[in-house]
This record gives structure tokens, sequence and C-alpha cells, in this order.
């Protein structure tokens, strides 16, 4: 069971080089991910740069490996797997992941399929009984080890609420017959089983652009001998906003929603990207924010959420422009990857001696038997390093790439042989251009001289405090194409607050 999640417990931190190797999953959104027990998780589908995705992607966490597993099968049609597709409902019940439906161009799926993760073998399933409909952005939970529950979705003419209960045994769908009151008709909402019961949260459907109401199915596994019926829960506490394309991960004795979009109200005609973390408290019962440590990833939705331990990893989605295909970690904060973002006190005894022209020269044994300035600073600062060298470390006079487009920049304005006006020119355009600005060849230069002004300012400057301490996402990069486009807008950000330091 994981900790509980109080305020000021948890950490957020951007995964890098030292939590995986192998081939990390491309960017997309409306992807499933999935943990199997605590060995691995994973990644199926979704959507990006208008294709839909059938690629299968898993993450060996006792390795911290990414790897393609070469997988077999065959369909109904001849295919050895699913049809690529987004927006589809996966549930893990032992080793097995099932996916129903989804979407793929402008076809909205209705197959059934089982991947054993053991062997790694998919098998189509022909279910019977009450067949559900064709559709996508539904929402589906495990009921115990056998059976699945799936509830709404959006079949292409209209919003649904029907409510189906698959046996993964006997492959047999029953569509539940429920009396009273029930919620509207959605999609893009969440369904997590709690106890006996399946809750459902937001969504977009018929009530309205996006919703915010909570609702409890009981009825639905056979030990109750209760009546399917809904209820609509308002529970104590602070509520999330009304979105869809949420997720909501169990951890223990809480439920974590992170991200979705809605409308930022009902007079906005523009979607609101959230990225605040909210759980409920099971115990409780009751809605709590959950404020962390540091600063959030970018606003998402249509990304996904797994447990593995006491940490989450959040991975791609998608924000109205763009599509993510970063890694995050929300750890508690005594977890090693949070200690790893923090900066240490340094006393005096550790500061380097001096800085002359660029060169750095350091006082400790390791820098004396020839360690490279950049790891030893980057050990002193706490700030994880793979294993080769970053960009070279050179002073921005010898910086031929930066001396260059500085040049180029200030003849545009004003013409001068100048090299520290010229300099500073470019400095100050990046402290002040929007991302969307920054043109390509502008990202290794740029991305070099961040780097030596973190470098300046714990070298040449004290060492900073505790209530001072920042955190550098990309000091340890080793050249610009590690950047992503929606690195760009946080570089920027820090880039200027290192200039006005």
């Amino acid at each position: 069971m994981m900790p509980q999640l109080q305020p000021k417990q948890m950490h957020w931190a951007r995964a890098d080089s030292s939590d995986f190797g192998g081939q990390v999953p491309t960017p997309r959104s409306g992807h499933t991910a999935v943990s199997i027990g605590k060995s691995k998780v994973v990644v199926f589908g979704g959507f990006a740069d208008k294709r839909f995705l059938a690629d299968i992607a898993v993450y060996d966490v006792e390795n911290r490996l990414w790897y393609t597993p070469e997988c077999t099968g065959n369909g109904s049609d001849g295919q050895s797997g699913p049809s690529p597709r987004a927006f589809q409902v996966a549930v893990v019940i032992d080793c097995n992941m099932f996916i129903f439906g989804g979407r793929s161009g402008g076809k909205r799926l209705g197959d059934f399929w089982m991947l054993d993760t053991d062997i790694w073998q998919w098998s189509e399933l022909t279910g019977f009984g009450d067949l559900p409909s064709p559709r996508e952005f539904a929402a589906a939970s495990a009921i115990g080890n056998r059976k699945i529950v799936m509830y709404g979705g959006w079949d292409g003419k209209k919003w649904l609420s029907d409510v189906y209960i698959m046996d993964t045994m006997s492959l047999e769908w029953t569509e539940l017959s429920v009396t009273g009151s029930v919620p509207p008709p959605r999609c893009g909402h969440s369904a997590t089983m709690i106890e006996k019961r399946l809750l459902i949260f937001g969504g977009r459907g018929g009530a309205g652009p996006i919703m915010g109401d909570l609702w409890a199915l009981k009825g639905v596994t056979e030990e109750d001998n209760e009546t399917p019926g809904w209820t609509q829960l308002k529970l104590p506490g602070q509520p999330p906003s009304p979105r869809c394309g949420h997720s909501v991960t169990s951890g223990g004795p809480y439920l974590l929603l992170f991200g979705g979009h809605g409308t930022g109200g009902w007079l906005s005609r523009y979607d609101v990207y959230y990225n605040e973390c909210i759980i409920l408290d099971r115990v409780s019962v009751q809605w709590k924010r959950l404020t962390t440590s540091n600063e959030p990833p970018p606003p998402r939705a249509y990304h996904s959420m797994t447990c593995i331990g006491s940490r989450f990893l959040l991975f791609g989605g998608f924000d109205g422009k763009n599509t993510f295909g970063d890694l995050w970690w929300l750890v508690p904060e005594d977890d090693p990857i949070a200690k790893r973002d923090l900066v240490p006190n340094v006393d005096s005894d550790s500061k380097p001696s001096s800085v002359t022209g660029g060169a750095q020269h350091f006082t400790s044994k390791e820098s004396q038997a020839g360690e490279s300035p950049m790891i030893d600073l980057a050990k002193r600062l706490g700030i994880p390093l793979a294993l080769e060298t970053p960009a070279s470390f050179v002073d921005e006079n010898n910086d031929k790439e930066l001396m260059d487009l500085s040049s180029r920049i200030l003849d545009e304005l004003s013409p001068t042989s100048d090299q520290g006006a010229c300099i500073q020119a470019l400095r100050d355009r990046w402290r002040s251009i929007p991302a969307d600005s920054v043109l390509l060849q502008e990202l290794g230069p740029l991305l070099r001289d961040y780097q030596r002004l973190i470098l300046r300012r714990y070298l040449e400057n004290s060492f900073p405090s505790l209530c001072e301490r920042e955190v550098h996402r990309f000091f340890h990069l080793k050249n610009a194409s590690e950047l992503r486009f929606d690195d760009i807008p946080i570089l920027l950000n820090e880039y200027g607050k290192l200039l006005s330091a």
C-alpha cells in the first residue's frame, strides 16, 4: 500500500536517461498504458501526426528498460494483433491486457482482444450475448480477477450511457439493466471500481459541454445480490472542475486524478487544459488537492498515468496544439528520484577556487585527477548526468556558432563589431521572444548558453541557500537534439531567470 498522499509529500520529476534504457515510446495521445503487477508497464496504440498507432512498448520496471516485444497472434481477418487505433479501453486481469473498441480514422471499432504478456501473444476474442456497439472514449475497469465492466462512450452519432459486464472466462457480454436515475450519457470520462461500486467522473456528453459529476453504480458484482442502481455523489472537500480526457489512477487508499480539459466556463469557446493533482480519499471519502514540492508537467489530456509501487508514471497526452512524448514521475519526497532534483547544501570548503576565462579550476581531488568540471559540478548540485559528458563548455567568445548567430541577429538591428554587444543582443532576444519564434538553428547555442550561465551562477557566485534552490531541467543534455518542442517554453523561462540572476 502506497504512503498517504498528503500535501507537500509528493514530487514531480521529469524522467531522464538515468531512469530508462532502450527506446522510449514515440509521442502520442489517446493511447492506453497499464501496469502488469509491479514488473512492467505496457503502452498500446494512440494517435500522433495524423496517424493511428498499433505498436506495443513495454517498460521493464526491475531493469529500467523500454523494449518492443515481438508479439504473435491470429485475428479473425488473419492479422497478428489489433489494427491501429486510439481512444480504446484497456483493462488488466492477472497477466492479460484486454482491449476493446476505439477509433481508426473515421471508423469506431467494436473488436475485443487479449494480450498475454507472459508469452506476448494476441488473441481476438469472439464474445456472445449482449454485444456492445462499436465505440470510442468509453471507460472500463476490472471486477475482481475475472470480469470487466464498461460504461458509456461515443459511437459516432450519439453519447452512450449503457453498462456492460464481460466475463473473460466464458466470453459472455451482459448489458446491465439499471433502474432509477441514471447519469447523462457521456464519453471521455473515467471509470474505477472501488470495493463493490463503479465510480465514474466527468466526461463530455448530453447534459452540457463538459461534466464534473461523480456517480456510483451498485449491483455490478454477483455477490452483492443488489439491484443495479446509480447514485450521484456529492463529496466534501475541493472537487475537480468539470473535465474530460483526464486520468484516474488507484494508489492504495486514494484515487489520483490528473489532467484533462474543460471549456473554461459556459461563456468560453476555448478549451482549458489542466495539470493539477486531485485525490479522492477513500478513507475519509472526500476530495483533496494534492500539492507538490515543485512545478508539475505541462497541462494535457488523453495521456496515461500508471502506478508502479509508490510511484506514478505519466506519459504522453495532448494540449490542443502539441502531442507530448515526455515521461514524468510523481513520487514521494523521500524517493531517490525526488532527491536527485534537489540541490544540496555545499559548504565553503567545496567551492571552486577560481574562474579564469571560462576555464573552471577546482580544489577537489576528483578535478585534480582529471575529472570533467561539468561532472564535478553536477555531483555538487545533485543534478543527474548521462554517462557521457554533455555539451562542451567554452567561453562565449570561443563559441563560434553563438558568435556567428549573435552577429547576424545584431546586424539586422544595428550593425556593430562589438562582440559583447552582439551576445547581449542575442540574450535579450531569447529573454523576450515567445517559444514559437525560436529558430531551429538557435537551439544549440541557446542550450549551451543556458548551461554556461548555470556554471557561472554556481561557480562565480556563492552557492544558493535551501530557499533559493532551483531546478535546472536541461543542464544534463548533451545537445539540442534531445529537446522536445514542449521543452522550449520551459527552457526560455529558466534561461530568463538565469539572466535576471
